[in-house]
């Protein structure tokens, strides 16, 4: 067996370690909500999410790849020294895909570009020197670690509030919902259309323009409307659990107390002797009474009123969830696929080029990887996700679903850098912030901030160790 056939089974290997750990760490993105808000069980949800990644990597997953993703590192440098690609290659597969595997372990969400990206970054400055390295790529995935969150926080943190106001604080939640619903699909269809255009479509190259892009969006998220209209209005009531009676006051309860307290603490501040004291004692009860009025004002758990909304919201997070899944697939393929077409190119003919041809067997080989990976792993970074950063229900896992992917579409139109990854992260807390960062398991949110950053190091170093080993036994 000649060495150019060892280094492809070893490359082939290392291709499909690489999309199993994108499958184990990654594709929970998606689904990581929808499971911890019991919209689906975690079966149903790696099911899901096996048929929808799937058919993104395999049916518009890229057939020409960057030879080194991101243009980290000029591939021009290899010229003459094509194996030197290759060991590099393969060291940064193997060594991306360990350190998913660590961090998927321990249920991080780590982004697997970011990964890919570390460990290029090592091998990079190996052969060509520290300043082979194009810095200012790098500064721009490292501000992503930022601005991704911080977008997708903000927008998720407002959607949340609004629906919370719009909805639980009203007197009759269940009809705000279903009036609600339908202009929320057209906003979820349009966004997640154009989300599938920009980020998960544009390997198909099908050179739409914003305006008509938003023209077929608009279009797709109308019909879904309607459809949603017709649906939602079927949805019948939650028989309660409980014959409990909740006893809700109405919004204008709460302002009416607001405004009391606010004459009486003015009151208060003017008074003097015993009669300060009275009235320091009423405005002490007023207090107490608006936290009572608060409590009332929210529908609780055990009741109808809350199981029926949150029912409603289920359907919406699914299907948002469905659609992130695909747009994934399609792109983050790349990941695993885009390396290993690399080096099967320079075995094929030894020659380095800019882009390499994806062969169709190579995309299949991806898209089993990254379902074996969901289906073995999955669950861990699910967990962290849907449980351990703040307590999910439906309709706060729609809030976190929806502004991730209104936020890669932001994104994506102003150039910004992006992770799929950390936006819904951010996300899940901005929904988390909106009800008190008490509901925020922080030690969790450390954790992941610390993964984030150890993560291009860690793909570094990896990637340098794995060169120099394969370098010595086959250079």
């Amino acid at each position: 067996m000649g060495i150019e056939t060892i280094l492809l089974i070893i490359a082939l290997a290392s291709g499909l370690y690489m999309a199993w750990s994108i499958g184990a760490n990654d594709v929970a993105n998606a689904m990581g909500t929808s499971v911890g808000s019991k919209a689906l069980t975690i079966k149903r949800a790696v099911i899901l999410a096996a048929v929808l990644e799937f058919s993104g990597s395999f049916l518009v997953g890229s057939h020409v790849s960057e030879t080194i993703r991101k243009g980290i590192v000029s591939p021009q440098l290899f010229t003459g020294h094509p194996m030197d690609l290759v060991y590099g290659m393969i060291g940064a597969l193997l060594a991306a895909a360990i350190w998913l595997q660590f961090a998927t372990y321990f249920g991080w969400p780590v982004s697997t570009t970011h990964s890919i990206v570390g460990s290029v970054i090592g091998f990079g400055a190996v052969v060509g020197g520290i300043h082979a390295v194009e810095w200012g790529k790098v500064g721009s995935i490292v501000a992503s670690w930022v601005v991704s969150p911080l977008l997708s926080g903000t927008l998720a943190f407002i959607v949340f509030s609004f629906l919370r106001r719009q909805i639980y604080y009203q007197d009759n939640p269940i009809r705000q919902a279903k009036k609600l619903v339908p202009p929320l699909v057209f906003l979820v269809f349009v966004i997640l259309t154009l989300a599938m255009v920009f980020k998960g479509l544009k390997n198909l190259h099908l050179n739409l323009g914003f305006g008509h892009a938003l023209l077929v969006a608009s279009i797709v998220g109308l019909i879904a409307a309607i459809v949603s209209h017709y649906i939602v209005r079927n949805i019948k009531e939650e028989v309660p659990e409980t014959t409990t009676e909740e006893v809700k006051q109405p919004a204008g309860v709460i302002k009416g107390i607001d405004r009391a307290i606010s004459h009486l603490s003015k009151a208060v501040s003017a008074s003097k002797g015993e009669l300060k004291f009275e009235l320091s004692s009423i405005l002490e009860d007023l207090k107490a009474a608006k936290d009572a009025a608060h409590i009332h004002a929210q529908v609780e758990r055990s009741s109808n009123e809350y199981r029926t909304v949150q029912k409603i919201f289920a359907y919406l997070q699914v299907l948002s969830a469905s659609f992130v899944a695909f747009a994934h697939g399609a792109n983050d393929v790349a990941n695993a696929v885009g390396p290993l077409a690399a080096v099967v190119s320079i075995l094929g003919t030894g020659i380095v080029t800019m882009k390499a041809q994806v062969p169709l067997w190579i995309l299949g080989l991806g898209g089993v990887g990254i379902v074996i990976g969901l289906a073995t792993w999955g669950w861990r970074v699910m967990e962290t996700i849907g449980k351990k950063i703040t307590e999910l229900t439906p309709t706060r896992g729609f809030a976190a679903e929806f502004s991730a992917a209104t936020t890669i579409v932001l994104a994506s139109r102003l150039g910004l850098p992006i992770s799929t990854t950390h936006t819904l992260v951010g996300a899940v807390l901005g929904v988390g912030l909106a009800r008190g960062i008490g509901s925020l398991n922080l030690r969790t949110v450390s954790d992941i901030v610390i993964s984030w950053v150890v993560t291009i190091p860690a793909g570094a170093a990896g990637a340098i160790i794995i060169y120099y080993i394969l370098k010595a036994i086959f250079g």
